[in-house]
C-alpha cells in the first residue's frame, strides 16, 4: 500500500495535480483475514463486486470499525438492491432509471442515504454495463429528480485498449456534469487515472496479490 502511494504522490506532484484520491482497496474473493492487517493498518475504503459476499464478510466488521466506507463496485441487479443499501456506502455502478428508481425507494424505507456513481459505457461495449454517453444526462437528470446523491461517474475502459483516452473522455463528462468524484483506475492503469482527476482508484491485486 505504501509503494502505491507513493507513486501516486510521485505522479501528482509531477503533473501539479492537487486533489489526491482515495484508493479503494479492492477485496473481491479475499478472505477476511487477508483483509484484516489493511484495516489494522487504518485503511477505510473497500471495493466489493457482490453483495451477498459482501454481507457475509463485513457485516460484523463494519459495526466494529464504523469509519469503514463499504464501495459496489460491480453491477447491481433489482433483486439485490435492498441488502446492498444496507451494507454499502458507495454505489459505482448505477446505470438505469429502474436501478437508480429501486435504490432511491429502498433508502427512503430504511432512512439512510448513499453516495452514487453513474457507471458510463465509455467504450461502448456490447457485454460491458454502464450507461451510453448519449443518455447519461437523461439519467443524471432523473437521479436528481428522485433526489439520490450523485456524486460522480464510473468506467471500465476496454481492457484491449489504452486506457488513457478513454480517462480523458471521461474526465470531460465528469467537467462538463459538474461533479467533483470520479471513479476509474485499477491495479493496471491507476496511475493514467490519476493524471486525468480520478478522485477514487480502484486497486486489488496490487495490494492484495493474485486472484486464483
Amino acid at each position: 500500500m505504501v509503494g502505491i502511494q507513493n507513486k501516486i504522490h510521485s505522479h501528482l506532484d509531477e503533473h501539479k495535480i492537487d486533489k489526491v484520491p482515495k484508493i479503494i482497496a479492492v477485496s473481491k474473493t479475499f478472505k477476511i483475514e487477508k483483509i484484516l492487517p489493511l484495516i489494522d493498518y487504518g485503511h477505510k475504503d473497500f471495493g466489493e463486486n457482490k453483495v451477498q459476499e459482501a454481507v457475509d464478510k463485513w457485516t460484523e466488521i463494519k459495526l466494529s470499525n464504523p469509519d469503514i466506507q463499504l464501495h459496489l463496485i460491480g453491477k447491481l441487479q433489482t433483486n439485490k438492491v435492498k441488502y446492498a443499501v444496507k451494507i454499502f456506502d458507495y454505489i459505482h455502478s448505477v446505470d438505469s432509471e429502474k436501478l437508480a428508481k429501486k435504490i432511491s425507494d429502498e433508502e427512503i424505507k430504511i432512512n439512510k442515504k448513499i453516495k452514487i456513481f453513474i457507471q458510463v459505457n465509455i467504450g461502448q461495449e456490447d457485454q460491458k454495463s454502464g450507461t451510453n454517453v448519449d443518455e447519461l444526462s437523461s439519467l443524471i437528470s432523473y437521479c436528481s429528480e428522485i433526489n439520490l446523491d450523485v456524486v460522480g461517474l464510473m468506467c471500465i475502459p476496454p481492457q484491449d485498449e489504452d486506457s488513457v483516452i478513454y480517462f480523458e473522455k471521461m474526465k470531460k463528462l465528469n467537467k462538463e456534469n459538474n461533479f467533483n468524484e470520479l471513479s476509474m483506475g485499477m491495479s493496471s492503469d491507476y496511475l493514467k487515472a490519476v493524471i486525468n482527476n480520478a478522485s477514487y482508484l480502484r486497486i486489488g491485486s496490487s495490494i492484495f496479490g493474485q486472484r486464483y
